[in-house]
């Protein structure tokens, strides 16, 4: 597996290490599929192309409903949304989506030495993954060792690094998911070196260098990611099962409505609420509700246990175009709240600023892979 963490903040206008000229990023959601082509030009990226495709169709539902397809239906959509969206680098990345993997952290004894880490870790991992070890990939990061405070330092016993101990977060990735995606690459006669887990690419696409804890959480169909990052390193992964389709689905059974048109209404009104239906606003406000107290559970323990405290919080996802969603983010995080804007990484036409502004946290994922693969 290759190394997710490697070039997660490469500076994505000048690229060195790269003999690719363009590349394409590809995000297979549990709803839909992105696609994003990029292209070099003069040092910077420059966007070539980008397109979706509704996967609920190819499993004869709506639009909008979370599928679980199998690979050949995959390959259909994949082959109509590249066709669609008019890429023609062979140059691929594809993101491992989250269900397929687990982001976990573990602690080491300070005596350990680097060179001894990858050895320990599969056995240490054994304790977290509800697999056999070897029906995985695993990968590792070590986190660097925390600064010792002007107090600290006078205490010769915290001073002493070898009894600090060492924090490795920890990637698994499913083999099975690793072969579809290979699968996938050939039968498209792709060309693909690495696959990513879904939440690194987000990051790389939505972050610009923050030092201090921030939240990313990215709003999707099925399930919501929740995602601490601090210094360039994921501190802590979290994943709520719950997410735009869901929202959805209450919307049509409470409204005795079709899915589609609770679709329709959810996107158009949001939480402003529409005049005509008051019991809106409430469906959906119980969900987001839900969302957000568990996420807030999800950041009182991170602040508790490392005795941090997140500055800001980014909206991510195709859940972040919600109308309403970042001002009621905002009242009941307490801090800074803002909207991703993947695009702003690259260069695109004028014309297309406000659209890109507008759709980008739903492409976060595919853009962030496509830089990789530039970097």
């Amino acid at each position: 597996m290759d190394n997710p963490f490697k070039n997660l903040f490469g500076n994505i206008s000048i690229f060195n290490s790269s003999s690719v000229n363009s590349a394409v990023g590809i995000d297979i959601g549990s709803s839909s599929i992105k696609v994003v082509e990029i292209k070099k030009k003069e040092g910077k990226a420059v966007l070539e192309t980008y397109g979706a495709i509704a996967l609920g169709p190819y499993a004869d539902t709506d639009i909008g409903r979370v599928t679980n397809l199998p690979i050949e239906k995959i390959f259909e959509a994949l082959k109509e949304v590249l066709k669609q969206s008019g890429v023609v680098t062979t140059s691929s990345a594809f993101a491992i989506p989250a269900q397929s993997s687990l982001i976990f952290s573990i602690e080491l004894p300070g005596q350990v030495k680097e060179n001894e880490i990858p050895s320990i870790v599969p056995n240490e991992a054994r304790k977290y993954i509800p697999l056999p070890i070897n029906e995985v990939s695993l990968d590792y990061f070590l986190f660097p060792k925390k600064e010792s405070s002007f107090e600290e330092a006078n205490n010769l016993d915290v001073a002493d690094s070898s009894l600090q101990k060492k924090e490795v977060l920890v990637v698994a990735i499913q083999n099975d998911a690793i072969s579809k995606y290979r699968s996938l690459v050939n039968q498209l006669n792709l060309k693909s070196d690495f696959f990513e887990v879904e939440i690194f690419s987000s990051i790389r696409a939505n972050f610009d260098h923050e030092l201090s804890p921030v939240l990313l959480m990215d709003l999707g169909a099925s399930r919501t990611k929740l995602s601490i990052v601090e210094f360039g390193a994921v501190r802590s992964f979290h994943t709520i099962n719950r997410g735009g389709a869901d929202i959805t689905e209450s919307i049509s059974k409470t409204l005795s409505i079709p899915f589609s048109k609770a679709e329709e209404m959810k996107k158009e009104y949001g939480l402003f609420g529409n005049p005509s239906e008051q019991n809106l606003t409430d469906i959906i406000k119980t969900h987001i509700d839900y969302i957000f107290s568990e996420t807030n559970n999800v950041l009182l323990g991170y602040e508790k246990k490392y005795d941090r405290t997140i500055s800001k919080v980014i909206l991510t996802g195709g859940g972040s175009l919600l109308k309403g969603v970042a001002e009621v983010a905002t009242s009941n995080f307490r801090m800074d709240v803002v909207t991703g804007h993947p695009f702003s990484k690259i260069k695109a036409p004028a014309f297309l600023e406000k659209v890109l502004e507008v759709t980008g946290p739903e492409f976060a994922i595919a853009l962030g892979l496509a830089l990789r693969k530039l970097q």
